[in-house]
C-alpha cells in the first residue's frame, strides 16, 4: 500500500536525516515539531489553551505544533526525523516499529472504542456488515480504523477482504467522497465520522471489534533518541498531558459546545462544537495513574500497549501489510514520563 512503501523508503534515510536534524537542535534548535492529527480530547485542548506553550516556556523550548491528515503522512514524517513527536494510532505505530523507526510510545490520548465505526451511506443497500461485499469503502490506510476493518471482516464478518473495493482516503477525502456519493461505506473517526453519520447509520464499530481482538487507541511516539537527549522537555510536556487528563476527568461532564475546552478544539481540527461534545462521549481518557500502569504502558512485555503492538502487527503480516513482525515490541513502549508525571 502506499503508506508503507513510502515509509519503507523513508526509513532507510532515517538514520541520517535525524542525525542531521537533532545535530542542529542540540547547537542551536529550540523549536520542536510536533505532530498531531484530527482526534478530540484534552491534548488538543491543551494545545488551543496554550498551556504547552506556558510550561515549555522555562525550558528553553517552544514548539511548532503540525496538523497531519492521516497516520501513514506522521509515520513516514516520524521516519524522516523532520518531526521527533507525533500523534498516531496503535496499528500504524506498531507497522512504525516494524519498519525500523525508533521511536517510543509515552502517552495513551484515548481509548478508541465506539469513536471509529464503519458507516453505510443511505442508500447504499447496506444493512450489516456480510453486505460490504462488491461495494466501496473508504479508510485511511495505516491507520487503527484500517485495522479494525480488516478484522472484522477476517474475523468476525467472515469475509475476504478481496471482495471489497477497499479505497485508501484521508478523513477529509471520506467527508467529500462521502457527498458526492463516490463510496458506500467508510470507516474513520471524528469529525468525519460524525458529518457522515448526518446520511448515514453505523454497521460496527472499534469497542465491538476490539472485543474479537484487541482494543485500538491513538497515542504519542517520541524519537528514541530525541527523548534520551531531552529529559527535561519531555517530562514537562507529559506533565502538562497529566494536568490535562486530570481535570477532565474532574470536569469533562461540563465541557460543553459553549465551553472554552470545547471552541479551542474546533479552532484546531474543525467540525462543529455540537460534534466534538459527542466524539468525546466516544472515547476513553486514561488517568496518568492508568497510563503508568500496565493496563496501558507499565509492565514490559505485559503490558497494553505492548500487547495491542504484537497484535496489530500479526494482523498486519496476515493482510501482506508489512513483511514481518518483531518478536518483542517492550522497547517501542516508555511508561516512565507518565510515571514520573504521576508523583
Amino acid at each position: 500500500m502506499k503508506s508503507f512503501q513510502a515509509l519503507k523508503r523513508f526509513t532507510r534515510v532515517a538514520a541520517f536525516a535525524a542525525s542531521v536534524f537533532y545535530a542542529g537542535t542540540a547547537l542551536a534548535q529550540t523549536t520542536i515539531v510536533v505532530g498531531y492529527q484530527q482526534i478530540v480530547g484534552p491534548f488538543v485542548s491543551a494545545i488551543a489553551d496554550g498551556r504547552f506553550d506556558a510550561a515549555l516556556k522555562d525550558t528553553g523550548y517552544t514548539v511548532d505544533w503540525r496538523q497531519f491528515s492521516s497516520a501513514g503522512d506522521i509515520s513516514t514524517a516520524l521516519a524522516s526525523g523532520n518531526v521527533p513527536i507525533g500523534v498516531i494510532g496503535s496499528t500504524g505505530a506498531a507497522a512504525a516499529a516494524t519498519r525500523g523507526v525508533d521511536m517510543q510510545l509515552f502517552w495513551i490520548l484515548d481509548n478508541i472504542g465506539k469513536s471509529e465505526a464503519l458507516v453505510a451511506r443511505e442508500g447504499s443497500g447496506i444493512e450489516k456488515p456480510e453486505d460490504l461485499k462488491g461495494k466501496k469503502v473508504g479508510v485511511p490506510f495505516v491507520s487503527t480504523s484500517h485495522f479494525h476493518l480488516l478484522v472484522g471482516m477476517e474475523k468476525v464478518w467472515n469475509i475476504d477482504p478481496r471482495e471489497v473495493n477497499i479505497l485508501n482516503m484521508k478523513p477529509p477525502q471520506i467527508v467529500a467522497a462521502w457527498q458526492r456519493g463516490d463510496i458506500d461505506a467508510a470507516y474513520v473517526w471524528p469529525p468525519a465520522l460524525s458529518e457522515i453519520l448526518k446520511s448515514g447509520k453505523v454497521i460496527s464499530d472499534s469497542e465491538v471489534i476490539g472485543k474479537e481482538s484487541v482494543p485500538t487507541f491513538d497515542g504519542i511516539v517520541v524519537d528514541k533518541k530525541f527523548a534520551a537527549d531531552n529529559p527535561e522537555f519531555m517530562n514537562a510536556f507529559t506533565k502538562v498531558l497529566a494536568d490535562a487528563y486530570a481535570d477532565y476527568a474532574k470536569n469533562g461532564a461540563n465541557w460543553t459546545a459553549d465551553s472554552p475546552e470545547v471552541q479551542g478544539m474546533v479552532k484546531m481540527i474543525g467540525g462543529s462544537p455540537e460534534d466534538v461534545v459527542e466524539a468525546l462521549q466516544l472515547l476513553a481518557f486514561p488517568t496518568v495513574e492508568e497510563q503508568a500502569s500496565n493496563v496501558w504502558l507499565g509492565g514490559g512485555g505485559e503490558s497494553g500497549a505492548v500487547r495491542a503492538f504484537t497484535e496489530s502487527a500479526k494482523f498486519l503480516v496476515e493482510q501482506k501489510q508489512i513483511d514481518h513482525a518483531l518478536e518483542d515490541y517492550s522497547g517501542f513502549v516508555n511508561a516512565d514520563f507518565a510515571t514520573a508525571a504521576a508523583k
